[in-house]
């Protein structure tokens, strides 16, 4: 009689399917998830024992190291590349206003009903009246889903079948290749370009109008700037043209701010003359995801009535950040931008002093930050770093907690600007666990 295969008696002892789906710590570790989910971690670690990779006691152990470890396969990361409203990482971190608002709306809520009446009400009013608020030239708003649903919204009500004029200038590119002047034709409108690259007149636009002209389009180029030789046309003269004027301001200031003097804000184009304005939710203004459409209340209306409204339409997370995000006394982009350079440079001294101790090679150097977003690309944010060999960068990104920092002339600089003083701690010890090992 032949003996028995060591392998074939191994793989005989693996428990079945149901009874590990029974085992108490598996139920105890996989808490809140779906027997799907569960099933899925048994079958792989089963596999792995029957492939003698495992041992099958071990079975149960690599299911429960197999469970995904939070609520979402996102991870949390701290944002040491000096740039504020970074797209990559989700742009505009929400404030703690935001983030307790999204809790408290996550489950029923009367985003669209009227508690004293018992009806049906205005969807998101809450959200609309603070925008409304902090822009008391807007007689309406509306939200949608982002920027350039905003934009297409509004190139569809006003344009469809008629002409736009734009500058050439101010035909830009967006994020990840999408590009303005397919943007804008996807809308069914036409665009009549006037000007050149750098330089547009106002006689460049008067001579471009005509029965078919539907509106006049000015583009903030918020992702890049030209000097030199250069013109262009204020909102305040294109708005005596005799036709609607729409502005897209892009990074969504809704007022002035000292410290960006080249943005465009809400308010001072529609004061300008604008019929509408058009802006992100997630950059300057800090907040969610969010196209932003400010103007005169007939048409908000007919873009509110318009049949794709419904297609961008947003849910209650969003208009319920939106609301916190616009009422709030500061956001964190706001405090990133305006960090004082002092700060940064003794917690990056602190840290490097904590770093050596621990026998990491680490200096503090002057790093220079970004607003990041398609915002302000002319301005430099003067800020300080911890300096580490450009090795740590990838060991940095596969820690707890995750740091994402920046690669420069072979150095991974550790910027501080975009994290919390309370987080520095962890910091230090993820750079130690990244340098050093566990």
């Amino acid at each position: 009689m032949a003996p028995a295969d060591p392998a074939v008696d191994s793989r005989r002892s693996i428990e079945r399917t149901d009874r590990l789906l029974d085992d108490a710590r598996l139920s105890h570790a996989g808490k809140g998830l779906s027997r799907r989910v569960l099933k899925a971690a048994v079958s792989a670690a089963q596999d792995s024992a029957r492939r003698g990779e495992i041992a099958p006691e071990d079975v149960i152990g690599a299911a429960i190291s197999a469970l995904p470890p939070s609520p979402s396969s996102m991870h949390p990361v701290l944002n040491a590349t000096g740039v504020v409203i970074h797209t990559n990482l989700g742009r505009a971190p929400l404030s703690p206003r935001a983030v307790e608002a999204i809790v408290s709306a996550s489950g029923y809520v009367d985003v669209e009903y009227d508690l004293a009446s018992g009806r049906r009400a205005k969807r998101g009013r809450a959200a609309i009246e603070a925008i409304a608020s902090a822009v008391p030239g807007a007689e309406d708003v509306h939200v949608v889903n982002n920027g350039a649903a905003a934009l297409s919204l509004a190139a569809m009500v006003l344009a469809q079948g008629r002409e736009i004029v734009v500058s050439r200038g101010e035909l830009i590119e967006i994020g990840d290749g999408f590009r303005l002047p397919a943007l804008l034709c996807a809308s069914g409108a036409r665009l009549a370009e006037v000007g050149t690259t750098n330089r547009t007149t106002l006689e460049d636009y008067r001579s471009a109008l005509n029965p078919e002209t539907a509106m006049i389009l000015k583009v903030h180029t918020s992702n890049y700037f030209i000097a030199g030789f250069t013109s262009s046309v204020h909102a305040s003269s294109l708005a005596g043209l005799g036709v609607p004027l729409v502005v897209d301001i892009g990074s969504g200031l809704l007022s002035p701010d000292p410290l960006l003097p080249d943005e465009p804000d809400a308010s001072s184009m529609l004061k300008a003359g604008a019929a509408l304005v058009t802006a992100s939710g997630d950059k300057l203004l800090g907040g969610p995801q969010a196209g932003l459409l400010l103007g005169e209340r007939a048409t908000i209306q007919r873009i509110r009535r318009h049949p794709l409204a419904r297609a961008f339409r947003v849910d209650k997370l969003t208009l319920a950040a939106l609301e916190a995000t616009v009422v709030a006394n500061q956001t964190p982009v706001q405090s990133y931008l305006r960090v004082s350079e002092d700060l940064l440079h003794r917690r990056a001294c602190a840290l490097t002093s904590q770093l050596q101790g621990a026998g990491v090679p680490a200096v503090a150097a002057a790093s220079t930050g970004v607003v990041g977003g398609g915002a302000a690309p002319q301005i430099r944010l003067p800020g300080w770093a911890v300096s580490l060999d450009s090795s740590v960068a990838p060991r940095l990104r596969k820690g707890d907690p995750c740091v994402v920092a920046r690669v420069h002339e072979d150095r991974c600089l550790v910027d501080l600007r975009c994290i919390p003083p309370e987080a520095d701690e962890a910091l230090a010890a993820a750079i130690i666990k990244a340098v050093k090992g566990p």
